[in-house]
């Protein structure tokens, strides 16, 4: 029987009250399973009969129009309601978590769950995504020069924990209380490499801000990104480098880094002496490296050099670029260039020409390389030491046959590595077993099929089986482990000497060698036989 239109709607809003309430119900009983373990009323579900048997009696088919419209809409309600509470049921059941929140920390920018230590188990996990995160950070740092600095937020316990310096800083005697801290001699972009690897231990280096890292990792006593840093230039010095780095291997204490940078700067003088680094110097480096003994070059590209940073140092200082500003800003550096070891012709075309010697100096020079009786000069008188160069010989012996060994623009060529980092300054050739003879050579480096170095010359054999020298424009840098091609073509009409026993390792002084052969080699060298006996290096 139906009911009356009253009861019917009174029914109608009670059950539409009950399931607009149901979510709130739903969080309640959530809190109330994490409390005592138990699943709440509300939790049961309504039987699928029960339902059909309150749809009947809510909303039978006799109803006028406007009940069944109400219905309708109270069914549509009814099911949107057990959907949801189908599903919050299923999620309360389910094992699986959700997927973790997508975490920001753009510029200080943090939309971060309010459950998002459950999706990073680890520590470090943790601490990483403290990094520059203006959440709970109860430190400001104001970092790099005014008109350039950045608010970089942190932690203080990260920063102490990582940093005796910070530790003092924040837990010291003198503990500082400002908010604020202001280091405005550290590159933002350093100072955020370091509280990367105090969050983190990851380190992120790159060479434009590797020098400044260095500085930020010094100042504050972080060992370990400090040597992080230094592994990183040695392993990107070269020298055009490396009197920069000289520079602040010197300022920053690191004796490693300053040995590998006099190995490049002695090995590779005339390249790294014509480098745009070498004006970027302080004159106390430009005056260590003028005196420098083992510098493996000539006088007169000292001397130029020399002239090219006194014109820098004039335009850092604001001057004139005159001939008596470059000798005032050169001061005493100037003294320690040998001019008298140059030949007379390099001293005539060149410093007597510079307008930066005097004329009485100038005059007495001259006399100093033509008169008997010589006049007394302030520069240094004796010749630069220079390198010695090694031999690293592999054949054991050698030979010469009546159709051996012959050169029709074929290739000879060998394979080599090294177990220490040295300098390939030339090869030692065989010459001519018919007496004195004329080569035309080209020789070539290679790494990777990528050509390091080359040379076209000539050179002349006197007959003997001693090896020739022939020498690269430039000594080239040569890494360990690293297998390196090396290869001469000649030309010439005689018959030349040839290497027999040939090894396969070889020892020279502190540097052990490997060879085997090359897929270049057309003429026949390898391991055991053939041409290119000698490599010529600096170690």
């Amino acid at each position: 029987m139906p009911l009356p239109h009253g009861c019917l709607n009174g029914r109608i809003m009670k059950c539409l009250t009950f399931f607009l309430l149901l979510p709130e119900t739903l969080k309640k009983s959530k809190k109330s399973v994490r409390s005592n373990g138990k699943v709440p009323a509300c939790y049961e579900v309504v039987p699928l009969s029960l339902k059909k048997k309150m749809a009947a009696e809510l909303y039978p088919a006799s109803a006028n129009t406007n009940i069944a419209n109400s219905n309708n809409a109270a069914a549509a309600t009814v099911t949107a309601a057990a959907n949801s509470k189908k599903n919050a049921l299923q999620l309360q059941q389910s094992a699986q978590p959700p997927p973790p929140p997508q975490l920001q920390n753009l510029n200080n920018n943090n939309l971060e769950s309010s459950n998002w230590q459950s999706f990073h188990p680890t520590l470090r996990e943790r601490n990483a995504l403290m990094f520059n995160n203006e959440l709970m950070a109860d430190v400001h740092f104001i970092v790099g020069p005014l008109g350039a600095s950045k608010k970089v937020p942190a932690h203080k316990y990260v920063l102490a924990v990582g940093s005796s310096v910070f530790y003092a800083m924040f837990y010291g005697d003198l503990a500082e209380v400002r908010s604020e801290i202001h280091i405005p001699d550290v590159e933002p972009a350093a100072f955020l490499i370091l509280l990367k690897y105090m969050y983190s231990d990851e380190i992120d280096l790159e060479a434009d801000t590797v020098l400044a890292t260095l500085y930020a990792a010094k100042k504050y006593i972080v060992p370990a990104l400090a040597k992080a840093c230094v592994n990183f230039l040695e392993t990107s010095l070269e020298a055009k480098n490396a009197c920069v780095l000289l520079s602040q291997s010197r300022l920053f204490e690191e004796p490693e880094l300053t040995q590998r940078c006099w190995e490049v700067i002695d090995a590779q003088a005339e390249m790294a002496l014509k480098s745009e680094g070498f004006c970027e110097i302080d004159q106390q480096t430009l005056e260590i490296i003028v005196t420098r003994e083992a510098l493996n070059t000539k006088e007169v590209v000292v001397f130029e050099a020399v002239l090219n940073w006194a014109e820098a140092e004039c335009k850092r200082q604001g001057l004139p670029i005159t001939p008596r500003n470059k000798r005032n800003v050169l001061g005493k550096a100037l003294y320690l260039v040998r001019i008298p070891t140059m030949t007379l012709e390099e001293f005539a075309n060149g410093a007597a020409q510079s307008d930066i010697l005097t004329l009485e100096e100038t005059h007495n020079i001259f006399l100093w390389y033509t008169a008997a009786n010589k006049p007394k000069l302030e520069f240094p008188l004796t010749k630069r030491k220079g390198l010695v160069p090694q031999r690293c010989h592999r054949f054991q012996s050698s030979a010469y046959r009546s159709n051996q060994w012959r050169y029709r623009g074929r290739c000879d060529s060998i394979q080599f590595a090294v177990d220490k980092r040295i300098f390939i300054a030339g090869l030692g050739l065989y010459g001519s077993s018919c007496g004195k003879a004329e080569y035309s050579v080209k020789i070539e480096l290679k790494r990777l099929g990528v050509v390091l170095a080359q040379n076209l010359t000539k050179f002349t054999s006197d007959g003997s089986s001693n090896t020739f020298s022939v020498w690269f424009e430039h000594p080239v840098q040569v890494e360990q482990d690293t297998f390196y091609n090396v290869s001469a073509i000649l030309d010439g009409n005689e018959l030349s000497y040839f290497g027999q026993e040939g090894m396969t390792e070889v020892q020279c002084g502190k540097v052990t060698f490997q060879f085997q052969c090359s897929s270049d080699s057309t003429n026949g060298t390898g391991v055991q036989g053939g041409q290119i006996p000698e490599l010529i290096f600096y170690a």
